[in-house]
């Protein structure tokens, strides 16, 4: 017997802990799209066949997460689409903005251009971007949770949030991601995205439902995560993180990573993969086995111990 059957996913995970689910990616495409949205993040039903197949293959290509997004409340197309291009790199990540006409000016983009600076093809974009889920068949905790933070972030920041499809994990809804830092939030109220959007715009990361950056793996997300959490607080890029050798003899282990402060300081993270009892991913989806990541241990380095552990020299 399923104890979370009839719940919503996101009720059925609120005991899951959320480390290291931040959808991994280091760039963004998202594009306006104020109609209805279908199941697919860009699908035939929604951007017509030809447009959806050379889409799908550049972004993928690239490694960009292709998103619609579309402005909270009723609004009709106007004919001109929002683009956001975004980097989220650890350091020097940018987020742009310009507008199309045409579905096919998608394809004069060279999304290559995440991998490098702001490349200058749209408006440079200083403050922080939200998008929150509210891709409601896709999962309906996204779309009954997601689009209240939505409206009430963009009554006080009109202009600066979006509603968006899916953005990994609706099982944690409502979800927030901000540009182009990459900072990914699950199980926010009001209150707490309103101070995470407030922390950003300080350069600075609110831990209330961080799940992690999405331009680290989801290892990398957990080390960053612990780290902070046994500081003070911190800017956003005060913390830089590479993988590392995790001890070969504990197979709970699911990976190392190390933690470089910018004055220096290091520490070795180590993570372990823990299991839960099987329940939906999606609403109405069938239970499966869970597991989730957290800190095994957190070690600060030594100048030697940093070298002998794979940490160049500072």
């Amino acid at each position: 017997m399923n104890p979370f059957e009839g719940m919503g996913c996101s009720a059925a995970a609120v005991d899951l802990p959320m480390l290291g689910t931040a959808a991994h990616v280091p760039g963004w495409l998202c594009v306006e799209h104020p109609g209805a949205w279908g199941r697919d993040v860009i699908g035939d039903e929604v951007l017509g066949p030809e447009i959806t197949a050379e889409l799908a293959a550049r972004t993928t290509a690239a490694q960009v997460r292709p998103t619609l997004i579309r402005r909270p409340g009723r609004n009709e197309f106007t004919g001109k689409r929002t683009v956001l291009l975004a980097s989220s790199r650890p350091e020097g990540s940018w987020c742009e903005r310009f507008e199309i006409t045409d579905l096919r000016e998608l394809f004069d983009i060279d999304l290559r251009l995440v991998d490098g600076p702001a490349p200058g093809i749209g408006a440079r974009v200083d403050d922080p971007v939200v998008l929150v889920c509210a891709h409601g068949k896709r999962d309906q905790c996204c779309a009954l949770l997601g689009r209240p933070i939505a409206a009430a972030l963009a009554a006080d920041n009109p202009g600066r949030v979006w509603e968006a499809t899916h953005t990994g994990g609706h099982r944690f809804a409502p979800a927030v991601v901000l540009l182009p830092s990459g900072l990914t939030y699950g199980r926010v109220d009001v209150p707490a995205a309103r101070t995470l959007l407030a922390a950003a715009d300080q350069g600075e990361v609110s831990m209330t439902g961080l799940r992690g950056r999405g331009c680290y793996d989801p290892i990398g997300q957990v080390a960053e995560i612990a780290v902070r959490e046994q500081l003070p607080p911190l800017a956003l890029d005060d913390l830089t993180v590479t993988p590392a050798q995790a001890p070969a003899e504990d197979a709970t282990l699911a990976g190392a990573a190390l933690v470089t402060h910018r004055d220096g300081r290091r520490w070795h993270v180590t993570v372990r993969t823990v299991a839960a009892p099987p329940r939906q991913a999606s609403c109405g989806g069938p239970a499966k086995p869970v597991t989730y990541l957290e800190p095994a241990a957190v070690e600060q380095l030594s100048a030697a111990a940093a070298v002998q552990a794979g940490c160049p020299s500072a």
